[in-house]
Protein backbone atom coordinates (compact mmCIF):
# COMPACT_ATOMS: atom_id res chain seq x y z
CA UNK A 1 0.00 0.00 0.00
CA UNK A 2 2.69 2.52 0.92
CA UNK A 3 2.06 6.24 1.10
CA UNK A 4 -1.25 6.35 -0.72
CA UNK A 5 -3.75 9.17 -0.89
CA UNK A 6 -6.60 9.22 1.59
CA UNK A 7 -9.72 7.59 0.26
CA UNK A 8 -7.85 4.67 -1.31
CA UNK A 9 -10.23 1.84 -2.08
CA UNK A 10 -8.98 -1.73 -2.34
CA UNK A 11 -10.35 -4.53 -4.48
CA UNK A 12 -10.43 -8.08 -3.12
CA UNK A 13 -7.50 -9.04 -5.35
CA UNK A 14 -5.44 -6.03 -4.24
CA UNK A 15 -6.16 -6.83 -0.61
CA UNK A 16 -5.35 -10.52 -1.06
CA UNK A 17 -1.99 -9.54 -2.54
CA UNK A 18 -1.27 -7.41 0.55
CA UNK A 19 -2.26 -9.93 3.27
CA UNK A 20 0.57 -10.12 5.77
CA UNK A 21 1.96 -6.74 4.64
CA UNK A 22 -0.93 -4.55 5.68
CA UNK A 23 -2.45 -4.14 9.14
CA UNK A 24 -6.03 -5.14 8.40
CA UNK A 25 -8.76 -3.84 10.71
CA UNK A 26 -12.15 -5.58 10.95
CA UNK A 27 -14.76 -3.09 12.19
CA UNK A 28 -17.50 -5.65 12.91
CA UNK A 29 -18.77 -6.77 16.30
CA UNK A 30 -16.48 -9.33 18.00
CA UNK A 31 -18.95 -12.22 17.63
CA UNK A 32 -19.05 -11.74 13.86
CA UNK A 33 -15.26 -11.34 13.65
CA UNK A 34 -14.72 -14.59 15.59
CA UNK A 35 -17.26 -16.41 13.42
CA UNK A 36 -19.62 -17.18 16.32
CA UNK A 37 -22.55 -15.77 14.32
CA UNK A 38 -23.08 -14.61 10.76
CA UNK A 39 -26.55 -13.20 10.12
CA UNK A 40 -26.01 -12.06 6.52
CA UNK A 41 -23.23 -13.81 4.63
CA UNK A 42 -22.68 -17.46 3.59
CA UNK A 43 -19.53 -17.95 5.67
CA UNK A 44 -18.70 -16.84 9.22
CA UNK A 45 -15.29 -15.56 10.30
CA UNK A 46 -12.81 -12.93 9.17
CA UNK A 47 -10.08 -12.27 6.64
CA UNK A 48 -6.88 -14.00 7.82
CA UNK A 49 -4.52 -11.65 9.64
CA UNK A 50 -7.21 -9.09 10.48
CA UNK A 51 -7.52 -7.67 13.97
CA UNK A 52 -10.88 -6.76 15.44
CA UNK A 53 -11.43 -3.04 16.08
CA UNK A 54 -15.20 -2.79 16.59
CA UNK A 55 -16.40 0.52 15.18
CA UNK A 56 -18.43 1.20 18.33
CA UNK A 57 -15.11 1.90 20.10
CA UNK A 58 -14.53 4.83 17.74
CA UNK A 59 -17.33 6.90 19.20
CA UNK A 60 -17.58 8.78 22.46
CA UNK A 61 -20.77 9.93 24.12
CA UNK A 62 -22.95 11.95 21.78
CA UNK A 63 -21.64 10.16 18.68
CA UNK A 64 -18.43 12.17 18.47
CA UNK A 65 -14.98 10.76 17.91
CA UNK A 66 -13.12 10.13 21.16
CA UNK A 67 -9.98 12.10 21.96
CA UNK A 68 -6.83 11.49 19.95
CA UNK A 69 -5.24 9.34 22.67
CA UNK A 70 -8.11 6.86 22.54
CA UNK A 71 -8.04 6.78 18.74
CA UNK A 72 -4.28 6.25 18.70
CA UNK A 73 -4.74 3.30 21.04
CA UNK A 74 -7.30 1.74 18.70
CA UNK A 75 -5.26 2.31 15.57
CA UNK A 76 -1.79 1.70 16.99
CA UNK A 77 -0.41 -0.54 14.25
CA UNK A 78 2.77 -0.28 12.24
CA UNK A 79 2.82 -0.07 8.48
CA UNK A 80 -0.03 0.61 6.12
CA UNK A 81 -3.58 0.17 7.39
CA UNK A 82 -6.71 -1.11 5.66
CA UNK A 83 -10.23 -1.55 7.03
CA UNK A 84 -13.30 -3.60 6.23
CA UNK A 85 -16.56 -4.57 7.93
CA UNK A 86 -19.66 -6.38 6.68
CA UNK A 87 -20.46 -4.18 3.72
CA UNK A 88 -18.05 -1.22 3.86
CA UNK A 89 -20.16 1.27 5.80
CA UNK A 90 -18.77 0.77 9.33
CA UNK A 91 -15.22 0.47 8.05
CA UNK A 92 -15.57 3.97 6.62
CA UNK A 93 -15.82 5.14 10.24
CA UNK A 94 -12.36 3.66 10.90
CA UNK A 95 -11.11 5.59 7.86
CA UNK A 96 -12.60 8.73 9.44
CA UNK A 97 -10.90 7.96 12.76
CA UNK A 98 -7.59 7.56 10.95
CA UNK A 99 -8.08 10.85 9.12
CA UNK A 100 -8.65 12.58 12.47
CA UNK A 101 -5.13 11.44 13.38
CA UNK A 102 -3.73 12.28 9.95
CA UNK A 103 -3.28 8.53 9.33
CA UNK A 104 -4.39 7.12 6.00
CA UNK A 105 -6.46 3.94 6.14
CA UNK A 106 -7.39 2.20 2.91
CA UNK A 107 -10.97 0.96 2.60
CA UNK A 108 -11.95 -2.43 1.25
CA UNK A 109 -15.55 -1.50 0.37
CA UNK A 110 -16.56 -5.01 -0.69
CA UNK A 111 -15.79 -6.04 2.88
CA UNK A 112 -16.80 -9.38 4.38
CA UNK A 113 -19.83 -9.76 2.08
CA UNK A 114 -17.68 -9.75 -1.06
CA UNK A 115 -14.82 -11.74 0.49
CA UNK A 116 -17.02 -14.50 1.97
CA UNK A 117 -19.04 -14.93 -1.23
CA UNK A 118 -15.92 -16.06 -3.09
CA UNK A 119 -15.15 -19.66 -2.05
CA UNK A 120 -11.53 -19.30 -3.23
CA UNK A 121 -10.79 -16.69 -0.52
CA UNK A 122 -9.27 -17.88 2.78
CA UNK A 123 -11.30 -17.50 5.99
CA UNK A 124 -10.17 -17.47 9.61
CA UNK A 125 -12.24 -17.94 12.77
CA UNK A 126 -11.62 -17.37 16.44
CA UNK A 127 -9.64 -14.56 18.04
CA UNK A 128 -6.80 -14.49 15.46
Amino acid sequence: LGPEPEGLRLTADALAAQLGRVALLDARAPERYRGDVEPLDPVAGHIPGAVNVPVAQCFAEGGRLPDDEVLRGLLDRTGPLAAYCGSGVSAAQLVLAGAALDRSIALYPGSWSAWSNDPSRPVATGEH
